[in-house]
């Protein structure tokens, strides 16, 4: 028998170690997908966001968020806490048969849900994967207790048809319909994997753990789709067209302390045509397009009210970390014109992209759009609520203004849950974190070092030291150099001015290149070579998978 004080000692560490366990938060990653910068209400827009208001009003919200661009890469980032590259993830899941290219993430890497659960987390998550479901790589082989899951995106309603509807989802790990009745068909996503998310936090009560989610709306991402009555309350909201709600939405950019008043917001580029030369029928039908987005989000907006409510009816608020962020910044794609097409567009039969002209609205006040690594591409919202914790802050104190960056969630997480980062992993050397913890930003007590941040997408590429970016739009781009303290809109270019200071800037990005599997890049047939024979043999990897896997 161990001596009286002896016993007390262990008593006493045994209470100290249930104690900090029942003082780790629970983690809930929000992330939605191609949504800009300036899209929800603390952020600048006129589409209310009453629900994130809220978030913001009562914790804190960050003026310089960096993700990857690009939806694959930021998923890898995210749940690895590792530039992509070095996940395996440089461009799509598309294997392009180099190492920073291979379209899964691989074994040199950890995902957040390995390491909490490690640590005694319930790990769950809902949405879309889009990290490597073709090679076989999936939520419930990556760290994820529980998980309801598209393989990749673009699933908005159980019904849906057109390129992307009759997708399967996955019900950990099993394969399933869209229409399968444990789902509680017609659903609407956002509904869908909130509902569902819920559930699984649920069993992590009932397990007495703490509960890491990881919750990937598929919303807005085209095909744009919402339910008839959300859409209907948009329409004719946006008839005074993208150059006033532009200038609208810097002004309150400017009002609420988000951006600089002398940060110049970047023209209209000569592309886009101004909205007043557009005839009554192109400005109803552009009308029409940004209301059914907009719908959209109050739709995310909507459930994420649903899950705050839900976590303060299990008494579980307090003490949740709520992370919300964008996977990259607005979705140019299908150019000026964008897409309208169907019967009744925004229904579950039709396909619409906003296009160019609306992404320009998305990422006020700036440069470029999804894929690039200017401000506009990798600029994201990045809103912060943990009660416990978080201090709510107002005016200019409301933003933290340090730049961060998807690399630092990894981190966060593993300082939060008192976890262990590990060196190896199922017989595999595993590539260091490249974060660092958040935590001194949240509480606003500790110091959170400075470092370079880096970029590559499609051979576009940035490097920030400090408050100078040097980016580049394509491999064979002119390098630019901007001050983001003065000129983070990127409108003056400096590169003439301080031309050594550029080509050290661009060393050092080729050093990280090399080191960050970067380079080298594939060749540019490879990236297309067999992408329909890939994606077919993909998909049936990916069916296999979830058939073979445990329920």
């Amino acid at each position: 028998m161990k001596p009286p004080f002896l016993l007390a000692l262990s008593i006493a560490t045994l209470t100290s170690t249930f104690a900090s366990a029942a003082e780790r938060p629970n983690i809930v990653v929000i992330m939605v997908d191609d949504m800009g910068i300036s899209d929800i209400g603390p952020y600048g827009s006129e589409i209310p966001t009453p629900h994130l208001d809220a978030l913001a009003e009562n914790g804190v919200r960050f003026s310089q968020f960096y993700n990857t661009g690009r939806c694959c890469p930021t998923r890898a980032s995210l749940l690895t806490g590792l530039y992509s590259h070095q996940a395996g993830i440089g461009w799509m899941t598309t294997d392009q048969g180099v190492p920073g290219y291979r379209g899964r993430l691989n074994d040199q890497c950890v995902t957040i849900a390995e390491v909490l659960r490690q640590a005694g987390y319930f790990t769950a998550m809902t949405g879309k994967w889009h990290v490597g479901a073709n090679h076989g790589v999936n939520p419930w082989g990556r760290g994820f207790d529980r998980s309801l899951n598209l393989a990749a995106g673009g699933v908005h309603f159980s019904n849906q048809t057109g390129s992307k509807g009759g997708a399967n989802l996955f019900l950990n790990g099993e394969t399933i319909s869209s229409e399968d009745p444990r789902l509680n068909p017609p659903w609407y996503g956002s509904d869908l994997w909130t509902e569902q998310g819920l559930k699984f936090v649920d069993e992590a009560i009932e397990a007495e753990k703490p509960f890491f989610w990881y919750l990937a709306h598929v919303a807005p991402h085209f095909p744009c789709m919402a339910p008839e009555e959300t859409i209907a309350k948009y329409r004719g909201k946006f008839m005074a067209g993208w150059d006033k709600l532009r200038e609208q939405r810097y002004a309150k950019q400017i009002e609420l302390g988000l951006i600089d008043k002398n940060w110049k917001l970047e023209p209209r580029p000569e592309e886009i045509p101004a909205w007043d030369s557009l005839s009554a029928d192109e400005q109803k039908r552009y009308d029409d397009m940004m209301a059914i987005y907009a719908a959209m989000i109050e739709e995310v907006d909507k459930n994420i009210g649903k899950l705050v409510d839900a976590l303060r009816q299990r008494k579980q608020l307090d003490n949740t970390l709520i992370l919300f962020l964008s996977d990259n910044g607005g979705n140019a794609e299908a150019g000026i014109s964008g897409k309208y097409n169907g019967e009744n567009p925004g229904d579950p039969h039709s396909d619409v992209f906003i296009g160019r002209c609306w992404a320009h609205l998305n990422n006020t006040p700036f440069r470029k759009y999804k894929h690039y690594n200017h401000e506009g591409g990798t600029s994201s919202p990045l809103i912060a609520h943990w009660p416990a914790a978080i201090e709510p802050r107002t005016g200019p104190e409301a933003w933290i203004e340090k730049p961060t960056h998807l690399i630092d969630i990894m981190a966060t997480c593993v300082d939060l849950g008192g976890a262990n980062y590990p060196d190896q992993f199922k017989g595999n050397a595993i590539v260091p974190m490249q974060g660092q913890s958040m935590k001194p930003l949240l509480i606003g007590s500790g110091d959170f070092a400075e470092r370079p941040l880096y970029w590559e997408h499609e051979g576009n590429a940035a490097i920030r030291v400090g408050d100078r970016k040097l980016v580049r739009q394509g491999v064979k781009g002119e390098w630019e150099l901007f001050d983001m303290k003065a000129d983070r809109t990127e409108q003056r270019n400096l590169a003439s001015q301080h031309p050594e200071q550029a080509e050290a800037m661009a060393k050092q990005w080729r050093e990280w290149a090399k080191n960050a599997n970067v380079l080298p890049r594939p060749a540019t047939k490879g990236k297309l070579k067999d992408k329909k024979q890939r994606g077919k043999a993909g998909q049936n990897k990916a069916k296999q998978a979830g058939e073979g896997a445990k329920k």
